[in-house]
């Protein structure tokens, strides 16, 4: 991709797998902010393209688009990338331990689905007057 390269939003989309109208909610709540052609048609400069590309990794990670916004916009402020590093740390941590606690939720669920089905099981082999 070079430098000077532009993208619209049916090709970002496409690109992405997307609709067009993600892009444009996107663009509502401030996380793009793609130029504008001579006939007012959106277009995105590299600089959005990875935006974009940030934006989608953030979500398939399950963050929510306030995180990810934050996240996006401490490098506007600290090109270094120190500070968006620190809060994405700090957002990854947090999500480490939601999905740790869903784990944990989920194994309980098995276990006690696996006893009532043993159970189930028992009473069945019962009804049909076998011995267990």
């Amino acid at each position: 991709m070079s430098e000077g390269e532009v993208y619209t939003i049916s090709e970002l989309a496409k690109q992405f797998g997307i609709t067009t109208r993600t892009i444009r909610y996107y663009e509502e709540i401030g996380l793009l902010q793609p130029e504008r052609s001579e006939r007012e048609r959106r277009l995105f400069t590299r600089k959005e393209y990875v935006r974009l590309r940030l934006i989608i990794r953030g979500k398939k990670f399950g963050f929510n688009l306030e995180e990810i916004g934050d996240m996006i916009q401490l490098f506007d402020h600290d090109p270094s990338g120190r500070a968006q590093m620190q809060k994405t740390m700090a957002y990854g941590r947090d999500k480490i331990e939601e999905i740790t606690a869903q784990i944990d939720d989920l194994m309980l669920l098995r276990s006690e689905m696996a006893d009532l089905m043993d159970d189930f099981q028992k009473q069945l082999h019962a009804l049909e007057g076998e011995k267990v």
